[in-house]
């Protein structure tokens, strides 16, 4: 192990073993839709971190038609597909092998394409019987602070892995919490014909990925992931009060972006739905780290939203009308 005192997934360690004596000066995050959303808080948690380690996350099939100039035998390339089966994101692995690169494949599906193509395999947990700590989320937060800790000793490492380890049960209070709330929002914003999502930092990832994958894949609703910072710079002129917006608030420096939009869409808006990481239940998180995990958090809770959602639309998040049924 890493640290004695720790225990991390024996996968993510096999990884981290695989990196000892290793240069690696660049990692890139790689998939697409909901599995490149989860990407986004282990970029902010690299850019928040890294000393001499710089990070990007690419689409999968524009990281292999951008081709970066740096990717080569000290990048290390972390890719993501639920069903890993996805064809750009296995040829993405293909693709990072050439050039040298050393590549991780997280996937649902461990005999997967994508398991296949990748040097090294972490396959996580999915669905309602999930555990916190072995989710997506989950292991690539333990990697990412993983590879922090043996690339540059990284002192954040242990604390992490025992604030995942008490996910599990935040998980489940935050649930319970908002509970109630996530039902008004599916009988109160049924009919909707677009909702927004905003965010910045470390969660604007999982507005990016509740825009994209919940509300337009698998609601047909019309949505797109504004983000904090840019609100003032064009899409503040589409609030009014028959506007929906979902606005997250973390607890990561980037909070004051959230503040300002939200204060401004208190003042035009009507159909704001707050959901802000001060309000959750964080015990068993270790402080230096609440910014990193609320994003996990948020999208436990937004999940419950989304549900609730499509039992008052009658519309399963299952359906689809192009996806997996016609050629693309």
């Amino acid at each position: 192990m890493v640290n004695s005192q720790v225990v991390v997934d024996q996968q993510v360690q096999n990884v981290l073993d695989a990196l000892k004596g290793r240069t690696i000066n660049h990692v890139y995050f790689v998939a697409c839709g909901g599995s490149s959303a989860i990407m986004y808080p282990n970029k902010y948690i690299m850019d928040r971190e890294a000393k001499n380690i710089s990070s990007d996350v690419y689409s999968s099939n524009e990281f292999i038609h951008r081709s970066p100039r740096k990717l080569g035998e000290n990048s290390l390339v972390i890719l993501c597909s639920m069903s890993g089966t996805t064809p750009e994101t296995v040829k993405a692995a293909e693709f990072a092998r050439q050039k040298g690169a050393l590549t991780v494949g997280f996937t649902n599906q461990e005999t997967s394409p994508l398991a296949q193509e990748s040097e090294l395999v972490v396959k996580y947990q999915w669905g309602a019987e999930s555990i916190a700590f072995n989710t997506n989320l989950g292991l690539l937060y333990q990697l990412t602070m993983g590879v922090l800790n043996v690339l540059e000793g990284n002192d954040k490492f242990d604390k992490m892995i025992n604030s995942l380890t008490n996910l599990q049960a935040v998980f489940e209070k935050s649930a319970k919490q908002y509970e109630s709330l996530a039902q008004q929002f599916g009988q109160d914003y049924k009919d909707e014909k677009v909702i927004y999502t905003m965010a910045s930092g470390a969660n604007y990832g999982i507005a990016y990925s509740y825009a994209i994958c919940i509300l337009m894949e698998m609601q047909w609703i019309h949505s797109n992931a504004v983000h904090s910072g840019e609100y003032f710079h064009g899409p503040f002129e589409i609030i009014d009060k028959d506007v929906p917006f979902i606005i997250l608030l973390g607890l990561d420096e980037t909070r004051p972006l959230d503040e300002r939009a939200l204060d401004f869409s208190k003042k035009y808006g009507e159909k704001l739905v707050v959901l802000d990481a001060k309000d959750l239940d964080l015990t068993g998180i270790d402080e230096e780290l609440k910014g990193y995990i609320a994003p996990l958090v948020l999208n436990h809770v937004l999940r419950k939203y989304a549900e609730q959602l499509a039992d008052a639309r009658n519309h399963p998040l299952s359906k689809r009308r192009y996806m997996w049924k016609v050629e693309y």
